[in-house]
């Protein structure tokens, strides 16, 4: 195992899922946790009403610190996405339980793009081929 990179499955509901922490991506864990979560979520791999590890397990056996955790809890908990429940526990909520008018913050265009960019930028792209790839997506759904 890579010194740089934890991943943490647990079984919930009978699905796995699957934190992989990136310590030296320069992007903050606690916005890869929260990131991580959403693409489970809209990858189906967790479901409203599913509950998720606590703040404490969950540090443990990612090995980092649970204050850490609680941040990414409390940016989805803020933004609709998760609830909660003191002595009960942290469960995923419907998605379309976000109020009319409210705009997630996690789902901004300016914070997807630096997440993206950042991401990308660790993986060793170049910003010519990161504008690239990105002008050619944006050309094939313009198609669509």
């Amino acid at each position: 195992m890579c010194d740089t990179m934890i991943q943490f499955t647990r079984r919930l509901y009978q699905r796995d899922m699957d934190i992989t922490i990136e310590f030296k991506s320069g992007i903050p864990i606690y916005e890869q946790i929260a990131y991580q979560v959403l693409e489970l979520i809209e990858a189906g791999e967790l479901k409203s009403g599913n509950q998720l590890p606590t703040t404490r397990e969950l540090a443990v056996q990612l090995g980092v610190n649970f204050n850490t955790v609680a941040r990414a809890y409390r940016m989805l908990d803020k933004d609709s996405v998760i609830s909660t429940q003191h002595g009960r526990g942290t469960y995923i909520l419907e998605l379309n339980s976000l109020k009319p008018g409210k705009k997630r913050n996690l789902d901004t265009i300016e914070d997807l793009t630096r997440f993206y960019l950042r991401k990308a930028t660790y993986l060793g792209y170049k910003p010519e081929e990161i504008q690239d790839c990105f002008d050619k997506i944006v050309r094939e759904n313009k198609r669509k």
